[in-house]
C-alpha cells in the first residue's frame, strides 16, 4: 500500500519475455536506465510512504511501454501477428502454422533466434532482390491534407550496387527542364540535377527495415522538424513508393510554441508509381509496350469490388522483441481486410484510393503513446486473360502495415515531473503480406442481388415481405364471345374479368410491398 491506500504489486521482469537490452541492436540503453532509475525512485518513496510513490510508478510503466511497442512486444512465447490498432479489434489470421507457430516459407527468414550478422545477411539480401536494381523512375506526385495534388515530378531513385554486390548507392535524379523536340530530326532534350542521399552496406540500412517485397524507411526527423514515413512495395520490375509527413500541431486555442508539440498532424504524401523501364510509366507507354505477365500494369481499370476476394498467401512480420518471422496466410479473414475498407477504421485515419489499385491509409494525427499505422495495399495485377499462356495465373495483392511511435517523453533525472524533451520517432512493428486471389466472397454476389430487382420498376424488394402473385387465369371468368350480327351497332365493351378490378385493392392488404405506390409516383 501507498500512504494507507491499497494498490497491486507490479514486478517488471522481462526476462521471462525474452527481451534483450543489445545497445547494439536496439539502442536504448539511455532509456533503460531511465526506466531503471525511475522504479529506484518509486520504491524508494514506497518504502517510506511517500505519496509521490505513485507518480513515479506512472512514470515507469510509461517509459517500460514506451520502450517495448505495444504492437509486437509482449509476445514471445508463440510467435503470433499483433495488430496495434487504435479503436479496432485484433482478429488473429488463419493461418496454418509448424513448427512452434511460424513457418518457413519461401525467402522468408528461419524461424530459430539468429544473430545480428545473420539478420542483416537477410535483410541485404531482400533489399538487393527486390530494391537495389538500378533506377526507379517515376512521377512523384505530391498531395495535401485535402488529397489535392499540389505538385508533380519526373524523377528516378537510382539504386546501384557496386561489382562485390557489397554496398550500394542511393542518389535521387531529378529532371529540372524538359525539352519536346518540334520536328523529326531533332531529339528532345531534359536537363537533370543528381541528389546524393545515402551508401548501404550490410548492416548498414539507415533507418531502412525490410520485410518481403516490402521496405519501410524511417520513421525520421527531418530538418523542418516533420516526421517522415516511407513505405514501398515491389513487384517485378515496378513497385509504390509512398512518403507521409506528418508536421508538430497544438490544440485550438495553444499558442504554436508557447508548449511542447501535441501531435504531429498529416500535410503531405508524396506517392510514386515507379519502375526500371526506359521511361516513367505512363498510359501511353503501357498500351504501346504492354507489361509481361509478372509485371505490373500501372494505368489501368481497377473497379473497387475488385478487391474483395479470398486472398491467401504468405506474410512477413517483424518486431523488436520478437524479430522476423515466415507465415503462411490461407485465408485473410473480414477483421483483417483493412484493404476493403477504404476509409478506414475509425475517423482518425487519413486515406486515399488511388487509380490503377492503390491505396494509402495513415493516422490524421499521431500522439504521443499511441502507435499509429501507416498502410500502403496494392492490386499489381488482375486475373490473366482467358485463351493466353497468363490464364490461370490469378490475380496479385500486396500490403504493407508499418507502426510508427513519436513524441515520447524523456523524464528529468532530477525531477521526474519535468520533461526535457522528446525521444526520436521509431518502428513499432513491421508487416508485409504477399497474396493472391484463390476465390470469392460468399454471400456477396452482385449477381443474387440483381436477381432480386422488380423488372418493371428495377426497385429491390424488400426481402421480409412478397409481392402478392397475381390470381390465376382459371379464376378469371372467360370474355364473352363476339358478335356475328353485321347489322349491330358497336359491339358492347367486354366485362372485365373480376378478380382485375379489385387487383389493386387487394395489393393493399397486408402482402403489399410498395411497389404500386412506387409506380405511380414515376408515371407522375
Amino acid at each position: 500500500s501507498i500512504n494507507g491506500s491499497p494498490c497491486f504489486k507490479l514486478q517488471l521482469d522481462f526476462t521471462p519475455l525474452g527481451i534483450s537490452l543489445d545497445k547494439d541492436r536496439y539502442g536504448h540503453t539511455e532509456k533503460t536506465r531511465k526506466i531503471s532509475a525511475t522504479m529506484t525512485n518509486y520504491q524508494r518513496h514506497a518504502a517510506s510512504g511517500d505519496p509521490r510513490g505513485r507518480p513515479a510508478f506512472q512514470q515507469a510503466l510509461l517509459l517500460a511501454l514506451s520502450f517495448f511497442p505495444l504492437a509486437s512486444s509482449f509476445a514471445p512465447h508463440r510467435p503470433f501477428i499483433a495488430l496495434a490498432r487504435h479503436g479496432a479489434s485484433s482478429s488473429p489470421l488463419r493461418m496454418s502454422s509448424e513448427g512452434g507457430g511460424g513457418v518457413n516459407i519461401p525467402g522468408a527468414p528461419p524461424q530459430e533466434v539468429r544473430t545480428k550478422e545473420e539478420d542483416d545477411a537477410i535483410q541485404w539480401d531482400l533489399f538487393k532482390k527486390h530494391h537495389a536494381k538500378g533506377s526507379w523512375r517515376g512521377t512523384w506526385t505530391s498531395y495535401d491534407y485535402m488529397g489535392d495534388v499540389v505538385d508533380t515530378s519526373l524523377a528516378s531513385v537510382d539504386l546501384n550496387l557496386d561489382d562485390s554486390g557489397d554496398s550500394a548507392t542511393h542518389t535521387h535524379t531529378v529532371i529540372t527542364t524538359q525539352t519536346v523536340a518540334d520536328c523529326e530530326t531533332c531529339f528532345d532534350s531534359t536537363d537533370t540535377k543528381i541528389l546524393p542521399v545515402a551508401s548501404y552496406a550490410p548492416g548498414n540500412l539507415g533507418r531502412g527495415r525490410l520485410a518481403s517485397s516490402g521496405m519501410v524507411i524511417g520513421p525520421s526527423l527531418l530538418r523542418t522538424g516533420a516526421m517522415s514515413t516511407e513505405l514501398i512495395l515491389s513487384h517485378g520490375d515496378g513497385r509504390v513508393r509512398v512518403v507521409f509527413q506528418h508536421a508538430p500541431v497544438w490544440e485550438k486555442g495553444v499558442e504554436p510554441g508557447s508548449c511542447p508539440p501535441q501531435g504531429l498532424k498529416l500535410f503531405r504524401t508524396l506517392v510514386s508509381r515507379e519502375a526500371l523501364r526506359p521511361g516513367p510509366p505512363t498510359a501511353a507507354a503501357e498500351n504501346a509496350n504492354p507489361p509481361s505477365r509478372g509485371n505490373p500494369k500501372f494505368f489501368r481499370p481497377v473497379p473497387p469490388f475488385l478487391w474483395h476476394k479470398k486472398w491467401a498467401g504468405t506474410s512477413w512480420t517483424w518486431g523488436p522483441t520478437t524479430g522476423d518471422r515466415g507465415w503462411r496466410i490461407e485465408e485473410v479473414d473480414e477483421a483483417d481486410a483493412w484493404h476493403g475498407r477504404p476509409t478506414g477504421d475509425h475517423m482518425g485515419v487519413w486515406s486515399m484510393r488511388l487509380p490503377g489499385g492503390v491505396l494509402v491509409q495513415c493516422p490524421r494525427v499521431v500522439f504521443g503513446g499511441e502507435a499509429g499505422l501507416c498502410r500502403l495495399a496494392w492490386l499489381p495485377e488482375d486475373d490473366g486473360e482467358e485463351g493466353t499462356d497468363s490464364d490461370g495465373d490469378p490475380a496479385k495483392l500486396l500490403r504493407i502495415e508499418a507502426s510508427v511511435m513519436a513524441l515520447e517523453p524523456i523524464i528529468s533525472e532530477e525531477d521526474e515531473d519535468m520533461m526535457v524533451g522528446f525521444y526520436p520517432p521509431m518502428l513499432g512493428s513491421l508487416r508485409c503480406d504477399v497474396t493472391r486471389k484463390v476465390g470469392e466472397l460468399e454471400n456477396t454476389s452482385m449477381l443474387k442481388k440483381l436477381m432480386e430487382l422488380d423488372s418493371g420498376t428495377g426497385v429491390v424488394a424488400p426481402r421480409s415481405e412478397e409481392v402478392p402473385a397475381p390470381p390465376p387465369a382459371a379464376e378469371a371468368k372467360p370474355k364473352p364471345a363476339a358478335k356475328t350480327d353485321s347489322s349491330a351497332k358497336d359491339p358492347a365493351p367486354s366485362k372485365k374479368p373480376e378478380g382485375s378490378k379489385e387487383k389493386k385493392d387487394d395489393n393493399k392488404g397486408e402482402g403489399d410491398s410498395g411497389l404500386d405506390a412506387i409506380r405511380k409516383a414515376i408515371k407522375m
